[in-house]
């Protein structure tokens, strides 16, 4: 989780105006003024949504359904029925790349047409989560007004060719370079494929393995400067099952024994070169959390796009997953202050939104609270704990009391965290516990 602005402060006492006013202007392109800021500049200043970034990165090779998968997920957030009973909208923070995911969901649902295949598209699609008008208090104490999800749709082609060029292999480390800012990286399995391969599905799983392991070390000297590793890279790496509609027998219990059973080793090998990548290398999960997508239902001559699989669950997890683990990883291991601050950075504060206005029973919320080493100062995790290890009818309760305030960002936030729970009953979703 990344913060793009701070609140803003309220006095000027004659001094010059603390650093939170000027981190928003520069976030804001607005120089601050030398003999700091008047109450009026302030006011406008406070205008603007104080806004968090969670970016999230998915692999997949040419046709495994990346482009289906974005228009989907955001046209679906277009229609009037989400529209009418959503606590919050998804807005596509570019206009034109909005429409032509709008364009694409609309030609899947009117005219069973499905989007154009690109090839070695890189773009990034920005969206913002912006909460409806509730309460005006509410609004003024939480956190942050707007979660923005960065999707990060990296080429499957560069995986399964070399570059052409120096120019090319150049784009191909500066766009991974754009999406390590991402806690959660997915990778998909083609359901199409499986099939096309049935009984030698080991084929094509090892082949989808060992592209994204060689082009992993493609790119390792030019991401790694003067050899050292990483502390900001992708470090939940969640096997997915694209195109599942294809496969309605295999759950994802099912789609997880299919994987290990075939690419157990093969996934041994790409966890090995992404600890390669990475400062702390324990705190990584590869092939660890499943998930089932499908962007559709496609049937003769018509495409169902109500009937989507897990498709609904990519906030939450984009969101919720990075908090969870957080805690899980500190629990057990040693973790340098540094690698914390970027293993889901600013979980502090959105736990404190999830958890808003139950500050004087945090006590009953919280559990233990974990040994997360003597470089870790403990300013914030409580919350972060008590938002982490929620109880279902902890949840609940939460929920409704915010929904009862018009608190719509902790209304929405602990709706995250039960759908994911509830990804788990309807077994579409798979969470390690490590």
């Amino acid at each position: 989780m990344h913060e793009c602005s701070t609140t803003t402060p309220v006095t000027t006492t004659g001094e010059r105006v603390t650093a939170p006013a000027d981190r928003r202007a520069a976030i804001l392109n607005i120089r601050p003024p030398r003999d700091g800021w008047d109450a009026a500049s302030l006011a406008i200043m406070a205008m603007y949504p104080r806004v968090r970034d969670q970016h999230i990165a998915v692999f997949g090779e040419s046709g495994s359904g990346k482009t289906v998968l974005v228009s989907s997920f955001y046209g679906a957030a277009q229609e009037s029925s989400f529209l009418k009973e959503s606590l919050f909208n998804v807005v596509a923070d570019d206009i034109g790349l909005g429409n032509r995911l709008q364009k694409n969901y609309v030609g899947m649902r009117d005219r069973a047409i499905p989007p154009e295949t690109t090839r070695f598209s890189a773009t990034p699609y920005s969206f913002s989560v912006k909460m409806k008008n509730g309460d005006n208090e509410a609004e003024k104490k939480r956190p942050f007004d707007v979660l923005r999800l960065v999707w990060h749709d990296y080429p499957g082609e560069w995986f399964e060719e070399d570059p052409g060029s120096a120019e090319e292999a150049a784009r191909r480390v500066d766009t991974f370079r754009s999406l390590m800012r991402s806690d959660v990286a997915i990778l998909l399995v083609d359901g199409q494929k499986l099939l096309d391969n049935a009984g030698e599905e080991e084929r094509y799983l090892k082949s989808l393995l060992w592209n994204v392991r060689n082009g992993l070390l493609r790119l390792k000297d030019d991401l790694l400067e003067n050899g050292e590793p990483l502390v900001e890279f992708p470090r939940i790496w969640i096997m997915a099952l694209s195109k599942a509609d294809l496969l309605p027998d295999l759950d994802v219990f099912k789609f997880r024994d299919l994987i290990i059973e075939m690419t157990n080793e093969d996934i041994a090998q790409l966890h090995e070169v992404l600890k390669g990548f990475v400062l702390t290398p324990d705190a990584l999960s590869v092939g660890e959390d499943f998930m089932l997508l499908s962007s559709a239902k496609f049937v003769p001559g018509k495409i169902e796009v109500t009937e989507r699989v897990g498709v609904d669950l990519i906030l939450p997890v984009a969101a919720m997953l990075p908090l969870e683990r957080r805690v899980q990883w500190s629990e057990r291991m040693m973790i340098p202050r540094r690698v914390l601050e970027h293993l889901a950075d600013g979980a502090e504060t959105l736990a404190a939104a999830l958890i808003a206005g139950q500050t004087g029973r945090l006590d009953k919320l919280l559990v233990k609270l974990p040994r997360v080493g003597p470089l870790i100062g403990k300013g914030g995790i409580p919350a972060l704990v008590a938002a982490a290890k929620l109880a279902e009818s902890q949840l609940k309760q939460i929920n409704a009391e915010a929904l009862a305030k018009r608190d719509f960002l902790a209304a929405t936030l602990t709706q995250f965290r039960l759908d994911l729970d509830q990804g788990e009953k309807d077994d579409l979703i798979i969470k390690s516990r490590r």
